[in-house]
């Protein structure tokens, strides 16, 4: 079954690999899914039935002119997850796993749904607990950077992505972490999405505030982030998120980008099925 359908009949494109404990994936902007490939893969060969989708308005899912706000894409998480339980023998067992923006579904969903059927979380190079600089987050990244990237995109997506990607990965002149393939890879997948949910997203994830999000957090939670995170600045984002949730594990990986999902994989897969296991 490739598609579900959401409360507002969006379809949305899910891969179900596996059998075992549920791992729902959650991916980040502007990405899909297949972003988490070789996570999920390693994951279902570790004997976990892994189920990935692609958010609305991106790689094959449905691209509805609206639905792009944090409360409606927990929902849509909350179809996801009611799908799935179906299925399972245990449904109230889930591990959801957010990367990046994928974070602010997460936290969404456990204050909008109560947590219902999670009884662990991840957050990966997580944008919470709040982007946007204000007068009380003056961590937070000004307005005007993210106008920026919006007008960047409106006037020619496909060559914004093209930096975009080298900054979250971590290339730089002296430092290639990630193939050109893999860049361009990253770029196709961006380029597939809606460009309406490409700036949407931008807004939602850039202006939500999921500091008060943070008290849902009521089962063990695992945070990941790099400390050479220029997409989302660890000061700006973990390390405040971090204290606010009391069963949290919190794991910095040194010299790491955003998308340590490719520049530190098989770290990352050790420690998501350490933590899965116990």
């Amino acid at each position: 079954m490739p598609f579900i359908n959401t409360a507002d009949n969006t379809q949305l494109y899910l891969k179900d690999w596996g059998k075992g404990n549920l791992v729902v994936l959650i991916h980040g902007w502007p990405l899909s899914a297949d972003s988490w490939d070789d996570v999920a893969m390693a994951l279902a060969d570790a004997g976990h039935r892994v189920v990935a989708y692609d958010r609305r308005g991106f790689g094959r899912s449905s691209q509805p002119w609206s639905g792009y706000d944090y409360d409606t894409m927990a929902d849509d998480l909350a179809a996801v997850l009611k799908y799935a339980a179906k299925d399972q023998a245990t449904p109230n067992q889930a591990t959801i796993i957010g990367f990046s923006m994928g974070g602010g579904e997460v936290a969404r969903y456990m204050s909008r749904h109560s947590g219902k059927g999670v009884n662990k979380a991840v957050l990966i190079s997580s944008i919470l607990p709040f982007r946007l600089k204000t007068s009380d987050n003056p961590a937070g990244t000004l307005q005007e950077k993210f106008d920026e990237s919006a007008l960047a995109i409106r006037t020619d997506r496909a060559h914004f992505f093209q930096g975009f990607f080298k900054k979250f990965f971590g290339v730089t002149d002296s430092s290639q972490p990630v193939s050109q393939e893999l860049l361009e890879w990253a770029r196709s997948i961006a380029m597939q999405a809606s460009v309406k949910a490409t700036l949407d997203c931008l807004t939602a994830f850039s202006t939500t505030d999921f500091r008060q999000d943070l008290a849902a957090f009521k089962v063990p939670t695992l945070i990941i982030h790099g400390t050479d995170d220029l997409t989302v600045p660890i000061d700006s984002s973990a390390r405040l998120t971090a204290p606010g949730i009391p069963q949290c594990i919190y794991l910095e990986y040194q010299g790491a980008p955003h998308g340590l999902f490719a520049t530190d994989k098989e770290r990352l897969i050790r420690d998501l099925l350490h933590f899965l296991l116990h």
